[in-house]
C-alpha cells in the first residue's frame, strides 16, 4: 500500500475508534512538526498568510502580513510544509514584521538563505512560533496560476491572484486586458479584442469600453464573457464608435476604475497586439488575429497538440511513490536483455534518487521490471542524488545518464551535475556512479532546486550532417575539438534558467559548453532527442500549462519551430516533469509519455499519441543512435540519421492504416452500410477462435466507462465497438498506442452478462469476451446507532475506517483527468 494511503488510512481508523470512546491519549508537548488541520491561515496576533508562489518563479515562498497596529518578532519561527521529515528552516534573530507589513519566508539560494525543499502542486505551508506551536497553516491542492493570495489583501479569502506581488500589496484587479486592436477598418469594422489572464472565466457585462472620448462609452451586456486565456470581441457595429489614427482603447469595470488601457499614435499596417498575449508589450502583429491568438513576424505561436486529445494512466496506483521526474524512451535490445516490441522505458526518482527499468506488459499498462527501484549514490557510494532527468546514448550502450540539481543529503547546496551508471537493466539494487560532470562552475548564483531537470543525447554525426555551429569555436562543430568526449554531445535542461544547454562531456570529468539555447518558457522540465522529426523536444511542466516545443537546427542553431498546447483532454495542472516519445511507429502514431512528479491520485505514468508516417515499417531504431529510424536494423549502426523516411509535418499526421485480418485468420467483410454507417457483427461471427483475444472489466454497471485492451497491433487503427445480445454500437475509436479503447456501458443496459465486441473498419472480428451488467442499486439505509453497543460501534467505525482505506486504492485505467 501506498505510504500516504496506509498514514491516511491510520489517521481515519484512529479518529473514529477515538469518537467511539475506546483510545485514549495524554496531551503532548507542542513541536515543530506536528499537524493540526483545525489551524487555519490567520493567527489571533494578526499574522495571516498573505501569498503563496509554489510554482513558476525564481525561488518558492509564502509572504506574511501583519494585519495588526503593532510589530511581531518572528525570531525562532519555524516554517515547514507538509512534510514532517524536512528540516524546518528557522527565522533568524532579528526578523519582525511591522504593523500592517510584509515578510517573505524564502527558499534557499546562492545569495540568501531559506527553506531548502519545494512547494509543491498540492502541498501546505506551516508556520510554528518559537514554542513549537502550529500559529498558521494553509492548504492547497494544485498550483496557482500565479500565487495564491488573500483578496482584498490581507483580509479576503486566498484565491489566484492577476499578478505575483513578492513582499507587496496583492494584485486582485480584473484579469481583463485588451489584447489586440483594429483602428483602421476591419473587419467588419474596427474592434477591441479582449483576453483573459486569470483562471476563472470572467462576465464582463457591466464592463465600459471607451476610446479617448470620455463620452464615447458602451456597457458590455450582461452575460457576455471571456474564458481564461480565451478572447472576445468587442466590435465597431456594436460599440457604435469608431477608432482613430491616433487614439485610446479603455476598458473600465462596473465599478469605474481603469482595468486596462492603450494608446496610439498612428494606425498599424495590421493590428496592434500583446507579445506574449494577455501579458506583453505591445507591437505591430504580422496578421490581424480577430479572436485568436496573436501573430508576430519571427514568433512562433502556441497551436493545438497534433495528436490525440488524452493522456492515459499506464501504472497501477502505488507503483511509484511519487517525484517521478525524468523518463527515457529506447527500443529493445539496446543495452538490455529484456523489453518488447513497444521498447523500453527508463525513469528516475528525484526525491529518494531511485532509478527504474520500464517494459510494457503487453495489455496497456508498463511496469518497473526493478520493482523496488535502484539506489543512485555518488561515485564513493555517498549522497543521494536529486534524480531530474535520465537519458541513454549509442555509444555507450552498458550506462544511463542522469541528470541532477543537488545532493538531497546536503540539500541548500546546489550541484547541477550528470551522472554516469553502469546497468543494462536496472537489476542492482544500488548503483554507484562512474563518472560525474558537475556542471556548477558554469552556473553561478544557481539555486539548490533550481538546477538540471532534463538531459538528452545527441550523436555527432547527427549534429554535423545539420550544420550544427560550436558557440564555443565560433565555427561549425566539429566533434575531434573535444577529445574523449565520446561520439555525441549532452543536451541539458535548467530550470533556473529556462535554458537548454549542449555539453561536451570528456572522459576525465572535464567539459565544455558548446551551444545555448532560450526557450519560450518559464521552466525547462525536460528535453528530448526525436530522430524521427530531426529536432529537440523542450518540455514545460504546469508551470506553462503543460506546453511542449520543437527545436530544428537552422543557421548552425536549434530554433523553434512549433510550440504546441497539452492535449486538450489532459489534466494541465499535473507537474509532468518527464517527456519521451516512443520510436515506434504504428497505425500513424507514436506514444508519447509523461513522468508526473506529484504522483496524482496515485498514478506517475501517462500516455499519450503523436502522429506519424506509418509507411515504413520497423522498431524507429534508438532515439540519438544516429541509425535510421525505421530500419529495424541494429541500433546504432551508423546508417543515415535521422531520415526516417517520409518526415512527418508538426500538426500533421497520417490516416490511420486499415484494418488487418482477424484472429484465426477470417475474412474481411463488409464493416459499413453504403450510408458509412457500421455495420453489426451478426452471430455466427464470435467464434471460440476470435473468443478471449479482447480484455476487459469481468464486471461493469450500467453508466460506467471501462478500458478495453484490443492489442497493440492494432494500435492507431479505428475500430468499432459493440455490446452483444442484441448488437448495441458503444463507440468508434482510434485504438491507442498501448493497444486500447475506451467505451461507456449504455446507462439503459439490462443487468446480466453480455458480450463486449471490436471489429475492425472494415467489419472484421478482432475480438470478443464477456461482461456482466451489475444492476444499479441504492445505497443502504442506516438508521442510527441506537441500540448499539460500544464495541459494535467501535467495530462498526472500523470497519468504515477500512473500507476507507480501500477506496483510496483505485486501479489502471482511471482518466488522467479525474
Amino acid at each position: 500500500m501506498h505510504p500516504r494511503a496506509l498514514r491516511l488510512g491510520a489517521s481515519v481508523a484512529a479518529a473514529l475508534v477515538v469518537a467511539a470512546g475506546v483510545l485514549t491519549t495524554s496531551p503532548a508537548s507542542a513541536a515543530v512538526g506536528d499537524d493540526d488541520p483545525s489551524v487555519g491561515a490567520a493567527s489571533p496576533n494578526g499574522l495571516v498568510v498573505n501569498e503563496v508562489e509554489s510554482n513558476g518563479d525564481d525561488t518558492d515562498w509564502v509572504e506574511l502580513r501583519n494585519t495588526s497596529s503593532a510589530a511581531i518578532d518572528l525570531s525562532g519561527y519555524a516554517f515547514l510544509d507538509d512534510d514532517s521529515s524536512h528540516e524546518a528552516y528557522v527565522l533568524p534573530a532579528g526578523s519582525t514584521i511591522a504593523a500592517g507589513g510584509y515578510f517573505v519566508i524564502d527558499q534557499v539560494s546562492a545569495t540568501a538563505p531559506g527553506f531548502d525543499f519545494g512547494l509543491g502542486g498540492a502541498d501546505t505551508a506551516r508556520v510554528y512560533d518559537p514554542a513549537g506551536e502550529l500559529v498558521l497553516r494553509y492548504s492547497w491542492t494544485a498550483h496557482a496560476a500565479v500565487t495564491y493570495g488573500r483578496c482584498p489583501d490581507g483580509t479576503g479569502a486566498l484565491v489566484d491572484t492577476t499578478a505575483s506581488t513578492k513582499g507587496a500589496a496583492n494584485d486582485c484587479s480584473s484579469p481583463v486586458r485588451i489584447n489586440e486592436v483594429e483602428s483602421d477598418g476591419g473587419t467588419p469594422g474596427d474592434w477591441v479584442e479582449l483576453t483573459n489572464v486569470g483562471t476563472t472565466t470572467v462576465d464582463l457585462g457591466g464592463y465600459v469600453f471607451r476610446d479617448s472620448d470620455d463620452t464615447h462609452a458602451y456597457t458590455i451586456p450582461t452575460g457576455t464573457t471571456v474564458a481564461p486565456g480565451g478572447f472576445t470581441v468587442l466590435d465597431e457595429q456594436d460599440f457604435g464608435f469608431g477608432l482613430g489614427k491616433a487614439d485610446s482603447a479603455r476598458v473600465f469595470d462596473p465599478r469605474g476604475d481603469v482595468v486596462d488601457s492603450y494608446t496610439w499614435t498612428a494606425h498599424a499596417a495590421t493590428t496592434y497586439g500583446r507579445n506574449p498575449d494577455g501579458t506583453g508589450a505591445f507591437a505591430e502583429t504580422s496578421a490581424p488575429t480577430k479572436g485568436t491568438a496573436n501573430r508576430f513576424a519571427g514568433v512562433v505561436t502556441a497551436e493545438a497538440w497534433p495528436g490525440g486529445p488524452d493522456e492515459r494512466v499506464l501504472d497501477d496506483e502505488d507503483t511509484f511513490t511519487g517525484d517521478l521526474s525524468g523518463i527515457d524512451w529506447t527500443a529493445s535490445g539496446s543495452g538490455s536483455t529484456s523489453g518488447s516490441a513497444a521498447g523500453q522505458l527508463w525513469a528516475v526518482q528525484n526525491g529518494d534518487g531511485l532509478l527504474y527499468h520500464l517494459v510494457s506488459d503487453g495489455e496497456g499498462g508498463w511496469a518497473p521490471s526493478n520493482a523496488a527501484g535502484t539506489e543512485l549514490h555518488y561515485a564513493d557510494g555517498s549522497g543521494t542524488p536529486d534524480a531530474e532527468g535520465v537519458t541513454v546514448t549509442s555509444d555507450d550502450p552498458g550506462a544511463v545518464y542522469v541528470s541532477t540539481e543537488r545532493n538531497n543529503d546536503v540539500s541548500s547546496t546546489s550541484r547541477p551535475a550528470v551522472l554516469r551508471f553502469a546497468t543494462s537493466d536496472g537489476s542492482q539494487s544500488t548503483l554507484d556512479a562512474t563518472d560525474e560532470w558537475n556542471l556548477a562552475a558554469d552556473f553561478p548564483g544557481l539555486g539548490a532546486n533550481a538546477g538540471l531537470e532534463g538531459v538528452t543525447w545527441v550523436p555527432d554525426s547527427w549534429l554535423t550532417t545539420h550544420g550544427f555551429a560550436d558557440e564555443h569555436t565560433g565555427a561549425a562543430y566539429t566533434p575531434a575539438t573535444y577529445a574523449g568526449h565520446g561520439d555525441g554531445l549532452f543536451f541539458v535542461g535548467v530550470e533556473g534558467t529556462a535554458s537548454v544547454y549542449a555539453y561536451a562531456l570528456m572522459s576525465d570529468g572535464a567539459f565544455q559548453r558548446v551551444a545555448t539555447i532560450a526557450t519560450p518558457f518559464s521552466v525547462v522540465a525536460d528535453v528530448q532527442f526525436d530522430p524521427t522529426l530531426d529536432a529537440l523536444w523542450v518540455v514545460c511542466d504546469d508551470a506553462c500549462s503543460g506546453r511542449t516545443a520543437l527545436y530544428e537546427v537552422a543557421d548552425g542553431a536549434f530554433a523553434a519551430t512549433a510550440v504546441y498546447e497539452a492535449p486538450s483532454n489532459a489534466d494541465r495542472t499535473l507537474a509532468n516533469e518527464g517527456f519521451a516519445i516512443s520510436g515506434v511507429c504504428t497505425g500513424g502514431s507514436r506514444a508519447t509519455f509523461y513522468a508526473d512528479d506529484n504522483d496524482t491520485d496515485g498514478f506517475s505514468l501517462r500516455t499519450g499519441t503523436y502522429p506519424c508516417d506509418s509507411s515504413t515499417p520497423g522498431d524507429g531504431g534508438t532515439p540519438g543512435d544516429g541509425g535510421t529510424p525505421g530500419d529495424g536494423g541494429t541500433p546504432g549502426d551508423g546508417g543515415t540519421p535521422g531520415d526516417g523516411g517520409t518526415t512527418p509535418t508538426p500538426g500533421g499526421g497520417s490516416t490511420p492504416a486499415p484494418g488487418g485480418a482477424a484472429p484465426g485468420g477470417s475474412t474481411p467483410g463488409t464493416g459499413t452500410s453504403p450510408s458509412g454507417a457500421p455495420v453489426a457483427p451478426s452471430e455466427s461471427s464470435l467464434t471460440e477462435a476470435n473468443r478471449g483475444t479482447l480484455t476487459a472489466p469481468a464486471t461493469a454497471r450500467p453508466g460506467e466507462t471501462i478500458t478495453i485492451g484490443v492489442g497493440t497491433r492494432y494500435a492507431g487503427q479505428q475500430v468499432h465497438v459493440w455490446m452483444f445480445s442484441t448488437p448495441t454500437l458503444l463507440g468508434t475509436a482510434t485504438v491507442a498506442a498501448d493497444g486500447t479503447v475506451t467505451a461507456t456501458i449504455p446507462t439503459d443496459a439490462p443487468a446480466g452478462e453480455h458480450r463486449i465486441v471490436v471489429t475492425a473498419e472494415d467489419g472484421t472480428v478482432l475480438g470478443w469476451t464477456t461482461i456482466t451488467i451489475d444492476p444499479v442499486t441504492g445505497a443502504l439505509a442506516f438508521t442510527g446507532a441506537e441500540g448499539l453497543g460500544v464495541g459494535a460501534v467501535a467495530a462498526f467505525l472500523l470497519l468504515a475506517a477500512g473500507a476507507g482505506v480501500l477506496v483510496l486504492r483505485r486501479r489502471r485505467g482511471i482518466p488522467a483527468s479525474e
